[in-house]
């Protein structure tokens, strides 16, 4: 059985690729900004992945978690690394971002990262 970020992944594929057909002007926009804001400069590609993940920790946005667990994983980041950079978030946002560190765990849980 599929687990949810499994899904989640699956989904949002299919659901940009939606998204390009009806609004290709705006995907083609953001993508291009994604690409641009988190593409290695002063910063490393890690670093910037932990920055967006406690930004999407502290503003409770699930996609995003799992977006950039996914995506520190990729860049090299370890578990203590991505949890420390969760624990930022949860102090930028508080007892709502806290609750979603768990968002955090099923993310590096479904990739196995030890």
């Amino acid at each position: 059985m599929e687990n949810e970020v499994q899904n989640y992944f699956k989904e949002f594929i299919k659901s940009t690729q939606k998204m390009a057909r009806d609004i290709p002007d705006v995907v083609k926009g953001f993508q291009g900004l994604v690409e641009k804001s988190l593409a290695p400069g002063v910063l490393d590609a890690k670093v910037k992945e932990f920055i967006a993940l406690g930004i999407a920790v502290a503003q409770h946005c699930v996609p995003c978690i799992y977006l950039h667990t996914q995506k520190a994983v990729a860049a090299g980041a370890t578990r203590k690394e991505i949890m420390e950079a969760a624990g930022v978030g949860v102090l930028m946002g508080g007892g709502p971002a806290f609750t979603h560190v768990a968002e955090v765990i099923k993310a590096l849980d479904a990739m196995s990262v030890p």
